[in-house]
Formats: structure tokens, C-alpha cells, sequence
């Protein structure tokens, strides 16, 4: 049975936060309550920080990472081997290599996995751009660390494939499979993300 509020405005603020992915009615009840404990700047900054968020984040016009500029930090930087591109799922996974401190090169972040079950095609997703980023000449290696799941394998085979055959001069690997069959790479933990970068073979299929 749901519950029943006294205010139409702690219900609206519960039912808003409760969309968040995680969040049940009773988390964001907790949560809403907490706010109304504290100072009303609290809530104020958390409010202004979600709409600076929305309104200033774009995504890297090379990458695709979050970033408030057109090109993110990491595709901007002079230091980054640029010849080196670790192909990922989303950011998450970006954020956990890099956490990890041990990849000198540059992402490339897909926005997810070909799944037919789920109706995602290869053209719903940031390959067509990886395949031109490839084509021009910049890029030696393409390291494909999308876990290993039967999606992600369906989406390694077909960007090896179309590479193959547009840009045949770039090497293309994968992460060791360090990580475990069915894992995906934000659950890793970095020691064995290190191990399987470090370790990355040929794609084969």
C-alpha cells in the first residue's frame, strides 16, 4: 500500500527522487526528510549543483565523455598517447580505467552494448565515429574493454569487423579476460583492471 503524505509537497519531492535508478519511495522519503532538516542552503546548492549539471554538461565531440567543453580534458591533453584508443560502454566504465591511473592513451565510450533482445542496434550507438576516428590515420591501436558479456562480445566482434575492413591498418585487442565472464567492468576491482589492460591480447574471433 502506498503511503500517504500530509504535505503535496514532500509526496512530489519523494515521487521525483524515487525515478533515480536505486532509489525506492522509502529511500527518497528518508532523503527528503533529511532535507528538511537541514539548512535551507543545503538544499539550495544540491538543487543549483543538478541544474548547473544539466544545463552546462556536453559530451566530447572525439570521445564522447561527459565534459563542459567541446573537447574533454583527456582528449585535450598533449600527454595522452592519442595513437591508443580503449573502447568502453559508458562513462562509468571510462571513470574506472581511469581511475586506475595506468592508461596513458585516449577513450573512445560507445553508450552501450548492441543487444537485439533490448532493441539496440550497432547504429544507436558511437561505432560509426570510432570507425572514423580510426580512418584517419591517428590511430595504431584499438583496445576493445567492453567485459565480458554475449553483448559485449556481439559489439567487439562487430567493431572488429567493420575495422577490418575500413581500417585495416590499426591493431585491434581486448582486455585479458582478468575479468570474469558475465562481469562488467564498473563491478571490477582496478588491481584486476590493471592486470587485464596490461595483459590485453589480439582480437580474435
Amino acid at each position: 500500500m502506498e503511503q500517504e503524505f500530509s504535505s503535496t509537497l514532500l509526496e512530489n519531492a519523494v515521487s521525483a527522487m524515487s525515478r533515480l535508478p536505486g532509489v525506492g519511495r522509502k529511500t527518497a522519503l528518508r532523503f527528503a526528510l533529511h532535507l528538511l532538516r537541514r539548512d535551507v542552503s543545503e538544499s539550495e546548492a544540491i538543487g543549483n549543483a543538478i541544474i548547473a549539471l544539466r544545463q552546462g554538461v556536453v559530451y566530447c565531440r572525439m570521445c564522447h565523455n561527459i565534459s563542459q567543453y567541446e573537447l574533454c580534458p583527456i582528449c585535450a591533453s598533449a600527454k595522452r598517447d592519442h595513437s591508443m584508443v580503449c573502447v568502453v560502454e559508458n562513462v562509468r566504465d571510462l571513470m574506472c580505467i581511469e581511475n586506475t591511473r595506468q592508461f596513458g592513451g585516449v577513450y573512445h565510450v560507445l553508450g552501450g552494448l548492441i543487444s537485439p533482445i533490448d532493441g539496440v542496434g550497432p547504429d544507436m550507438l558511437q561505432i560509426r565515429s570510432l570507425v572514423d576516428r580510426a580512418r584517419d590515420g591517428a590511430v595504431a591501436e584499438v583496445i576493445l574493454a567492453t567485459g565480458a558479456t554475449v553483448e559485449a562480445d556481439t559489439t567487439n566482434f562487430y567493431i572488429y569487423r567493420l575495422l577490418a575492413k575500413e581500417a585495416p591498418q590499426v591493431k585491434v585487442t581486448q582486455i585479458a579476460r582478468g575479468v570474469s565472464v558475465g562481469n562488467e567492468i564498473e563491478y571490477t576491482d582496478e588491481a584486476t583492471l590493471v592486470r587485464s589492460i596490461a595483459a590485453r591480447t589480439p582480437f580474435e574471433l
